[in-house]
């Protein structure tokens, strides 16, 4: 199973990052979605799970879980905006991953047996960070990976 992670993408969902995500099977968004339309967009492409991060204060956006918890491929996903604010232990849960964004730095890391998975940040360039997002390969585990974009 192929799945698309998004983050921060802050109101703009780039036309690059609709290409780089055509043909997953579902898309993971992190938070900071800036508008619903960003959701309704990614939905075009394949089902969504998607929470709100700290710029998500109002309108549709609001309304999304702080966090969530979704099975993909047979393996459990939590979401979160910052992984400073988990509300669970995911080794004690089995879940298999951590998705968070807020950073805009993507970055993959392994603690006790969890990914943990940050795909950067695909909205508004912030300082000199690229634009990314990522994609996880769910088989027997799952193995995260990050595509900078080429954005005009």
């Amino acid at each position: 199973m192929l799945i698309g992670v998004i983050s921060d993408t802050h109101g703009l969902l780039r036309p690059e990052a609709v290409e780089a995500l055509r043909g997953v099977e579902h898309i993971l968004h992190a938070g900071d979605v800036g508008d619903i339309t960003v959701l309704e967009k990614l939905r075009e492409i394949a089902p969504v799970t998607a929470i709100r991060g700290n710029v998500d204060i109002s309108g549709e956006c609001a309304e999304l879980p702080a966090t969530d918890v979704v099975e993909l491929g047979g393996q459990l996903f939590y979401l979160v905006h910052s992984a400073h604010d988990m509300d669970i232990s995911p080794w004690a849960a089995g879940v298999a991953m951590v998705v968070s964004g807020h950073s805009h730095k993507a970055s993959v890391d392994v603690r006790e047996g969890v990914v943990f998975f940050n795909p950067g940040s695909a909205g508004p360039r912030r300082f000199s960070l690229p634009v990314t997002v990522g994609f996880v390969t769910v088989e027997e585990g799952v193995e995260a990976s990050v595509k900078e974009l080429v954005v005009k």
